[in-house]
């Protein structure tokens, strides 16, 4: 699935494709929202880890990867 993070005082987003599940990646964010961890963890497909500092999130925003379509339409 796709995660975007934004960060305070950054001008883009980090974005990664995870291997976790939304229950794993909202449970992290809550977490790290409600002070019991000091930075948001999250591992990618490639198996690097995102590490965020909970109190400099901005949003998370969680779905699911867009398919890039090759080619110029149908015939």
């Amino acid at each position: 699935m796709e995660v975007k993070i934004g960060v305070q005082h950054a001008p883009r987003e980090i974005v990664l494709e995870s291997g976790q599940s939304v229950e794993e990646v909202e449970s992290a964010v809550a977490d790290a929202l409600s002070g019991k961890a000091q930075l948001l963890t999250l591992a990618d497909d490639k198996g690097r880890k995102v590490l965020v500092p909970a109190d400099r999130l901005a949003y998370v925003e969680i779905g699911e990867p867009t398919v890039r379509k090759v080619g110029f339409g149908a015939l």
